[in-house]
């Protein structure tokens, strides 16, 4: 009887030190940074899918306010948390061709080669040929589609609301940003079913699964076994819709001007090539196939549907709580369409600056793309410090804790869009706002996201306005923690008044 138990004590005091093998590694190197757990380091709550990942690091960056860096272990991996913004401002801008990569690979026939998840030559190529999609010019193109999903939306919304006025206003916006993602990206009209589709894939795109965690256990396990972050399903749906979409046209660009049709032109070339930053460097490019597409199109569809819904339910839940800053932002829609003739057009949406202040307050509050994380190509000395960052170690950057520090943004729990009026802005530090990240590596889809979220608020209150419901939340949410944006498990409830 005894042998068992002999065995059973031996297995689990190797899995212990196994687990627990790395441990060691910031505190011998005299790195600050809290204890960590065996298995789990210190991110126990997120795997367990108790905390989101992005509220546990603003607890870690909270709790070492007098350190530049902070040492910890995503799972048992060591790894980097970076607090002081010049040393965050010389790695993702001054010294960026050392820390060019995300370091979250996976296989190409799995999405992989999407322009966030990409890496090396591949996401240079890709970065220097798809920018140009998003140029003032470009969006211009696209304004008519995302107004005509706003009306649409807007005769939805009218029909809700004379049934009830209390709406969960992420399900809501969803409705907006799914039909403009599908019309700008695809050229797709929602109907019943395909928005049933997109809602199934919502599930699938943005649970969190423990891909990632394997990934932080094992780095590059993923890319090295063919794996993917995301299941079969996701991957053939969105290949057979790119692959559809180029039979209906032809393989050729229709006159639509959508993502599609800019992806297209660029398909006539067969291959793309990236910009040399050398003289002595080969020249590389990448084989634009459909799988390439599908992976771009991927990347559109998910940055552009899910970040901004949640962005713009903040923004209406900020605003109903705060009815001195919808009033204003209500005066300048109505002062501003009746310079245009109620036109919503590129020109009248810029002058909208009260509305694009509570747009930048809102991702202060509640950034969703949160963290930051980058990959050391070479051994790195960290700024002001003796601290040595390793070839293949990640760094992270936690924008909620950077853009709810007391030390930038003084009464950090209160909204004030007054924070990004200019003479505020300029007073601030490059990297103390991060929403979209910072540097050659921020969000390609910036001014997009930008324009499709005011497209939909100023169709909103320029007919409605928001107030609290018996269901809306007023004090800190209780966060879903399986959820990859961090968004209040209960959603977010307001009544939809009729101006």
């Amino acid at each position: 009887m005894m042998y068992p138990l002999v065995f059973v004590a031996i297995l689990f005091t190797l899995l212990y030190f196994y687990f627990t093998r790395t441990f060691n590694y910031w505190k011998s190197r005299n790195v600050a940074g809290p204890k960590p757990l065996p298995f789990f380091g210190n991110i126990k709550d997120s795997v367990l899918r108790r905390k989101p990942l992005p509220i546990i690091y603003k607890s870690i960056y909270d709790a070492y306010p007098k350190e530049k860096v902070v040492g910890i272990y995503r799972m048992t991996t060591p790894s980097v948390l970076l607090r002081d913004l010049d040393v965050i401002k010389n790695i993702m801008i001054k010294d960026f061709d050392l820390f060019t990569d995300r370091g979250i690979e996976f296989d190409d026939k799995g999405l992989g080669a999407n322009i966030f998840h990409a890496d090396g030559d591949r996401w240079r190529i890709i970065r220097n040929r798809f920018t140009p999609l998003f140029t003032s010019g470009k969006l211009k193109n696209m304004l008519y589609l995302m107004t005509e999903r706003g009306d649409k939306f807007m005769e939805y919304v009218t029909e809700l609301q004379e049934k009830q006025t209390e709406q969960p206003v992420h399900i809501l916006i969803q409705k907006y940003t799914i039909g403009a993602i599908a019309a700008c990206a695809f050229g797709v009209d929602l109907d019943d079913e395909m928005m049933k589709t997109f809602q199934k894939m919502d599930k699938m795109i943005f649970t969190a699964n423990y891909s990632t965690e394997v990934d932080m256990m094992y780095p590059g396990i993923l890319k090295k076994f063919g794996g993917s972050l995301f299941p079969q399903q996701i991957i053939d749906f969105f290949l057979s819709l790119v692959q559809n979409v180029i039979k209906q046209r032809g393989g050729k660009p229709s006159n639509r001007k959508d993502f599609m049709d800019l992806i297209l032109e660029l398909r006539q070339q067969k291959t793309i090539e990236g910009t040399k930053r050398y003289e002595h460097e080969d020249q590389t490019s990448l084989e634009l196939t459909d799988s390439i597409i599908a992976a771009q199109a991927f990347a559109f569809y998910a940055a552009g549907y899910e970040s901004s819904a949640s962005t713009m339910s903040y923004m209406l839940y900020e605003m109903a709580k705060n009815p001195t800053i919808q009033d204003k932002v209500i005066l300048e829609i109505d002062e501003v369409l009746k310079r245009h003739n109620g036109e919503i057009n590129y020109d009248c949406l810029n002058e909208m600056t009260y509305l694009d202040h509570v747009f930048d307050e809102t991702l202060r509050k509640y950034p969703i793309a949160d963290p930051i994380q980058r990959n050391a190509n070479s051994d790195y000395k960290v700024p002001g410090t003796d601290i040595i960052i390793k070839k293949g170690q990640t760094v992270v950057i936690s924008c909620w804790g950077i853009q709810r520090d007391p030390n930038y943004y003084p009464d950090p729990d209160k909204f004030d869009p007054e924070r990004f009026s200019p003479e505020n802005v300029k007073n601030r530090h490059i990297c103390s706002y991060l929403p979209f990240g910072t540097g050659p590596r921020n969000c390609i889809g910036m001014r997009f996201a930008k324009m499709q979220s005011r497209v939909c608020i100023v169709k909103l209150l320029s007919k409605f306005r928001v107030e609290p419901s018996k269901k809306t939340p007023l004090k800190e949410f209780d966060y879903d923690p399986v959820r990859l944006f961090v968004f209040p498990n209960e959603g977010i409830y307001l009544n939809i008044i009729r101006r």
